[in-house]
């Protein structure tokens, strides 16, 4: 077997103890100097497996050696060697796309540990050259992976659909990626320099459904632009067409039809050159026997119809898609990507799935940070406080975490209790920074953290937290207490009133009271002629 290749780029052999290191029977190492000569390596041939980079000898080159490294070759696992103190470099180094931390001194248990992590995903060339040619973008953070024949064959039917503009109907489970499969198809088509919008039938009420349809107009003259209208010449996406009401579905049926529609509230016939994809879950022939869905309808959506599978029934790809999730989130997170153990890809071969490609994406992101410390493949609630710190935690204070988490790395079940133990500490700072950066406008600070305002009452009260009281100087510089205070110390003190009144109002409606806050004790107090 040809042993794997790993390049250590670091201006001090002396760092890594080659002898002991290169003993090791799956790789060899080879050393250079600087980073100019690690990218003539990795454009040179088939290039290195693995890539070490020394943060310890020579930080700056080392990163920008990161940075190209990630541009020239993104499917090349990179691990950076770093002293015990240099927690602003490792953080860094994640942002950039470093995939794991080793620890100076470097011992040979602790290297082989960490490459045969990073092996996981890319040792064995078939899983590597899927992930890199089957993987395929088509949103800002959605992707359409083609990790096995069954999918490989659905994109093949995407091609060959994206040739014509004709109406198309998608069925499939709930999570199966119905919707990836509609963007491939707009992105494939000679609509792709147009929009493509998606409507959830099954979230909105009749009416409304029916004015972002078809847009409104009222007596003063104002008219509301119809999704039609803005997506002209692209794609529009109904996805649960069966929730749609049967008399907004006649209409859709005659728009369909005739190549217009009529806006309500207006007389004017609008033009419209869309293509019309729908998405069920649901069984065709009894939502028509149900009369959910009208059959002339289904008959002219379904000139073409795609099927995509559920997850159980391509359970070949699940590895695959384990590794692209992985990959992502720690990309997203900028977290080190961690490689799942034996016993959870056996779960994950066990497990149906029910949720599909949406419940394994939400066990991957549980497995990034807990491991198996974490919950179950099978378990049907996470954790609520998971759920919590998943969701609405900042990038940085991410980054924070697990830069001071990760030192030294600890085991499965440590990781558990350090999660458990920094689990609040982490969602109060989050919260403090989201506050601050709001300048304490709670309902500003819940759209950053996405989360409701209740919520956010909620945690501020649990940690106790309150605004901080504004420090402000007089113009002579003094600060006294004392009536008559001098001309231009209570100028300055009316000038500090009006401030902090509109700081009270930036804050909360209900802490409109005039206080008088002493710059020196910070209490209140009353001062002279103010």
């Amino acid at each position: 077997m040809e042993l794997a290749q790993i390049l250590f780029v670091s201006k001090e052999r002396s760092a890594l103890d080659l002898p002991s290191i290169g003993e090791l029977r799956d790789w060899q190492v080879e050393t250079v100097a600087c980073g100019w000569e690690a990218l003539d390596r990795v454009h040179a041939g088939p290039g290195p497996d693995l890539v070490l980079l020394d943060l310890i000898s020579d930080s700056s080159e080392s990163l920008h050696t990161l940075s190209w490294l990630r541009r020239v070759r993104p499917d090349l696992p990179v691990l950076v060697l770093a002293g015990p103190d240099d927690a602003g470099r490792k953080r860094e180094a994640i942002r950039l796309g470093a995939q794991d931390f080793l620890l100076h001194p470097l011992q040979a248990e602790q290297f082989e540990t960490a490459i045969r992590r990073s092996f996981f995903y890319y040792t064995e060339s078939s899983e590597s050259e899927i992930l890199n040619d089957e993987v395929e973008q088509i949103g800002a953070d959605m992707f359409f992976v083609a990790a096995g024949p069954t999918m490989r064959k659905l994109r093949a039917q995407a091609e060959l659909l994206a040739q014509v503009s004709a109406p198309l109907i998608i069925l499939g489970e709930n999570g199966s990626g119905k919707e990836l499969a509609a963007r491939l198809i707009h992105k494939l088509s000679v609509r792709s320099g147009f929009r493509f919008l998606r409507l959830n039938c099954a979230t909105l009420p009749g009416d409304v459904l029916e004015s972002e349809i078809f847009g409104s107009a009222n007596g003063n003259g104002r008219t509301k632009l119809s999704k039609l209208e803005a997506c002209q010449r692209g794609t529009l996406f109904l996805d649960e067409i069966t929730e749609m009401p049967i008399g907004l579905q006649t209409k859709l049926l005659h728009a369909m039809r005739d190549g217009y529609f009529v806006r309500p509230g207006c007389d004017t016939r609008i033009g419209m050159d869309v293509r019309i994809v729908a998405a069920t879950q649901v069984n065709i022939e009894q939502a028509i026997a149900e009369r959910k869905l009208r059959e002339d309808l289904y008959y002219r959506l379904s000139a073409f119809t795609m099927h995509v599978p559920a997850l159980r029934q391509r359970k070949e790809e699940i590895p695959l898609l384990l590794a692209h999730f992985m990959n992502r989130l720690a990309r997203r997170y900028s977290l080190p990507a961690r490689s799942f153990s034996a016993a959870a890809l056996e779960d994950c071969q066990r497990h149906s799935w029910p949720g599909n490609l949406r419940e394994l994406e939400r066990f991957v992101k549980r497995y990034l940070v807990m491991g198996d410390g974490g919950p179950s493949v099978a378990s049907p609630q996470p954790d609520r406080d998971m759920v919590f710190w998943e969701s609405y935690l900042p990038s940085e204070a991410q980054v924070e975490l697990i830069a001071e988490a990760i030192e030294p790395q600890p085991s499965l079940a440590g990781l558990k209790s350090l999660v458990q133990s920094v689990k609040g500490e982490t969602e109060r700072k989050a919260i403090a920074s989201a506050l601050d950066q709001a300048g304490w406008n709670r309902k500003a600070a819940a759209r950053l953290l996405q989360v409701s305002y209740r919520t956010l009452l909620y945690k501020i009260e649990q940690y106790g937290m309150s605004p901080p009281v504004p420090q402000f100087s007089y113009a002579n510089g003094g600060s006294s207490c004392e009536r008559g205070l001098p001309k231009g110390s209570k100028t300055a003190h009316r000038g500090w009133e009006k401030e902090h009144l509109k700081y009270l109002n930036e804050t909360s409606r209900l802490q409109r009271t005039k206080i008088r806050v002493c710059n020196r004790c910070q209490t209140r107090c009353e001062h002279a002629a103010i």
